[in-house]
């Protein structure tokens, strides 16, 4: 396994299209600059991505369905000064020495289990200096990017299904070329926190995006379906965010980005997916999010199912 810190960009050529799409997507971006002030003052010291699901950290689930997507080459959005995501990635030649000397066959084993798991995915990353929205992280790491499609998976979203929702996006994207949107169904009351999307019915879980409205008024929702934070994105989605205005708030939204390619006759298309969406972005959720992981694992479920039962 490579980790590859990049700060500086050299312009690259660009390949055909039609080779892109016959190679699939190989390339995930993995935003994590945020600043997770929903979770303070836990994130004054720990980056909200390695919150627990079960016994696994939220970034190591995204990290794996990446894989299972068949992603090669992760590319991390990180903050300055944040590391922590690169060390756990890596080898780590000092605890296996010390767990050898220690003579901790079962943990070394475990270790050495959890390094195999991502060998064959190249890591890099780059700087998201101020926090200017996630369309302006997407940005950062376009130039690694080059002219390929390529997956944006981020921290706070992750599903648990039998065929990894990247996976679900990208058997679309090889069917139409175009930008491919995550949706979930959810009840409309609760639409007006999210993004709703008005959507052209194509096909049994895939739409046509007519329009996408932040945080909606209830007379402006025409559809129960939101997007996840999950998405593959072309080469043109980068050039409208690099001519993109800021908001009022001096950020580039990404959803924005989208809204104005729609406006311009674009096309850009929905899949909902199958699967447990698990939302991270706030600490109720997340604690929803992780007692279904803890339930579901069959090494702590029945214990915890009892011991929730004694609690009043």
């Amino acid at each position: 396994m490579e980790i590859n810190p990049v700060r500086n960009f050299a312009g690259e050529t660009s390949k055909n299209m039609e080779l892109q799409i016959s190679n699939g997507v190989k390339k995930a971006i993995i935003p994590v600059a945020g600043l997770g002030t929903r979770f303070l003052p836990m994130t004054k010291v720990l980056s909200k991505e390695f919150f627990p699901l079960a016994d696994k950290p939220a970034i190591q689930y995204i990290v794996e369905e990446a894989k299972n997507s068949g992603i090669t080459e992760i590319i991390f959005v990180v903050s300055p000064g944040q590391k922590a995501i690169l060390s756990y990635f890596k080898k780590s030649p000092e605890l296996e020495k010390i767990l050898t000397k220690r003579k901790k066959e079962g943990l070394l084993k475990e270790l050495h289990d959890f390094q195999n798991k991502f060998s064959d995915i190249s890591f890099s990353f780059v700087i998201q200096k101020e926090p200017k929205g996630d369309g302006h992280a997407i940005l950062q790491a376009a130039k690694l990017v080059k002219d390929e499609p390529v997956a944006v998976l981020f921290g706070d979203d992750v599903v648990d299904s039998e065929t990894p929702a990247t996976s679900q996006l990208i058997e679309i994207y090889k069917t139409c070329s175009s930008p491919v949107l995550c949706l979930k169904a959810i009840p409309r009351e609760k639409i007006p926190a999210y993004g709703s999307v008005a959507v052209e019915k194509i096909a049994s879980r895939l739409y046509k995006i007519k329009k996408i409205i932040e945080k909606p008024e209830p007379s402006q929702i025409s559809s129960d379906l939101v997007m996840v934070g999950k998405y593959i994105l072309t080469p043109e989605v980068f050039d409208y965010l690099k001519k993109a205005a800021p908001s009022k708030r001096g950020e580039i939204i990404l959803s924005e980005v989208f809204d104005k390619m729609l406006s311009e006759g674009k096309t850009i298309y929905g899949c909902e997916i199958k699967g447990e969406w698990l939302e991270c972005g706030d600490k109720l959720k997340w604690i929803k999010s992780f007692f279904y992981m803890a339930l579901k694992d069959p090494r702590y479920k029945d214990e915890l199912k009892q011991y929730l039962k004694t609690i009043k």
